[in-house]
């Protein structure tokens, strides 16, 4: 089963995907976690040199294609194989990233965004994506408890980019059916059980 997580930066997704490991391991599932941008030894590279706060002159369509790169890598790479194999893989982060960060968020034709998402992904298609939904107002106050030198280049984006990014979110889940969007204010415990009831459900379907 391939299962991915997205959402704005300090929803809560790296929590819930340490639980649901832990849950399907507890079952006996093999299971993989990768994260996005990364994942390979290439990947890693291109992350380097997407997440580095010194790139401010970086244009968004060099973004957009460094993330779409490093994703055709980690899919090929480690995605396909590990999914042949039979494993359970979890993704911090996929393709609808690009298209809400870098299509809603920075303004690049959604169209072309997508098709560049089919290309790099192919058909490593998610089964399910749980969307962890924060109003952009709570972003703000959980970014305010990292020190900003903490921040990496994408995190230090301005709110109304986060506000264009979080809207993308809702319009992609509202249309595609392996979404499940949750509420991130409700507590740790109560999205991890939506999380594991809704994964237990497509096993046994």
């Amino acid at each position: 089963m391939f299962i991915t997580f997205e959402g704005l930066d300090f929803c809560g997704k790296s929590t819930q995907v340490e639980l649901l490991e832990k849950a399907l391991l507890s079952r006996g599932r093999t299971v993989k976690i990768i994260r996005e941008p990364g994942g390979t030894a290439i990947s890693e590279k291109v992350r380097n040199i997407l997440l580095d706060k010194r790139n401010n002159e970086m244009h968004f369509e060099s973004e957009l294609l460094l993330f779409a790169s490093a994703r055709a890598q980690l899919v090929r790479e480690v995605i396909i194989p590990s999914l042949e194999k039979g494993e359970y893989v979890i993704s911090d982060r996929y393709h609808d990233s690009s298209i809400a960060y870098q299509g809603y968020g920075r303004g690049i034709d959604i169209d072309f965004v997508v098709k560049l998402q089919k290309f790099a992904i192919g058909a490593a298609v998610p089964d399910i994506t749980f969307l962890i939904d924060i109003p952009v107002d709570e972003f703000i106050a959980r970014k305010q408890k990292v020190k900003k030198i903490d921040l990496d280049r994408m995190e230090r984006s301005k709110i109304e980019f986060y506000d264009k990014v979080r809207n993308g979110y809702l319009e992609i889940a509202s249309k595609e059916k392996r979404f499940i969007k949750i509420d991130g204010l409700m507590s740790i415990d109560e999205i991890h059980y939506i999380i594991l009831s809704a994964v237990s459900k497509l096993e046994k379907d």
